[in-house]
This record gives structure tokens, C-alpha cells and sequence, in this order.
């Protein structure tokens, strides 16, 4: 087992309780979201269906009440953002049988697209280098369809 370096007030290191304060990469949300979109190659509601054409696959992680509220995504995987890296991550015991090929191209998407570049940074950071997300989210897509 690894022991811990001991600090100058006698306390363990690895015992002592971490404090966002003593982080120098904290971030707001704003901060984070540019962060997360660095780096991806975003999609145009105009374009999602070409690239479902191409073999995107196109993951919908609304919830529920939105979903009844404005309607399905044609042709997207339902996967509640709560289980999504477990469903898509490479390595888990629980991912989806469609998820079995890392260099797939995953358009998340969400109701506004803030949360899905959130997600599709964090797949990227799972392996799954071409996640990305739909600019606007879902309300962009919909409104395309008036």
C-alpha cells in the first residue's frame, strides 16, 4: 500500500479534505463550456440529417418531460444524460450494443446544445475522439422544421 507524504502540521496528505479554493483550474460554467467546445467540430442543425446519412449516430439526451413536451428526434438513440458515458464508453460493460465502434462520430444532443457539449467533451475525454454536439440543440432542429 502507498503511504502518504505527511505536510508540516503532522496530517496526512492524502487524508486531508480537498478545497475547490486551493484549485488554481477552477472555472464558471461559462469558462467550462468554452473549455468543452474547444476542439469540437460542432454540428448545424441544417446538417444533422446528412449526418445521420453518413452514419452518425445521433444520441438524444433530453429528458422525458421535454421529450413529451416538443416531440421526438427522428432517427436518435434515447440515452438519459445521467447514464450516457456508461452507455457509450468503450470499456464499460454497459454500453449499447450500437456503440461499438470508438471512431464513430456521436452527435449529442440536448434542448438547447449547453449541456451536450458538456457530454460530448466528456466522451471525447472517454476515447470516443469524434463526439461532438448539435449547435442550438433540439429547439434549433425544430425550428428549422416550421
Amino acid at each position: 500500500m502507498k503511504q502518504c507524504d505527511i505536510s508540516d502540521d503532522g496530517v496526512p496528505i492524502c487524508q486531508r479534505a480537498l478545497d475547490p479554493s486551493d484549485s488554481p483550474a477552477a472555472l464558471t460554467i461559462d469558462e467550462l463550456l468554452l473549455e468543452s467546445r474547444m476542439g469540437l467540430e460542432r454540428v448545424h442543425a441544417s446538417d444533422l440529417e446528412r449526418e445521420m446519412a453518413a452514419g452518425s449516430l445521433v444520441v438524444d439526451t433530453r429528458p422525458v418531460d421535454q421529450r413529451d413536451r416538443d416531440g421526438d428526434l427522428p432517427g436518435a438513440v434515447v440515452i438519459d444524460r445521467n447514464v450516457l458515458e456508461w452507455r457509450l464508453d468503450p470499456s464499460s460493460p454497459h454500453r449499447l450494443p450500437i456503440a461499438d465502434d470508438p471512431a464513430r462520430r456521436i452527435v449529442v444532443v440536448c434542448n438547447e446544445g449547453y449541456s451536450s457539449s458538456l457530454a460530448a467533451h466528456t466522451l471525447r475525454r472517454l476515447g470516443l475522439t469524434r463526439a461532438t454536439d448539435l449547435i442550438g440543440g433540439f429547439q434549433a432542429w425544430a425550428a428549422l422544421r416550421k
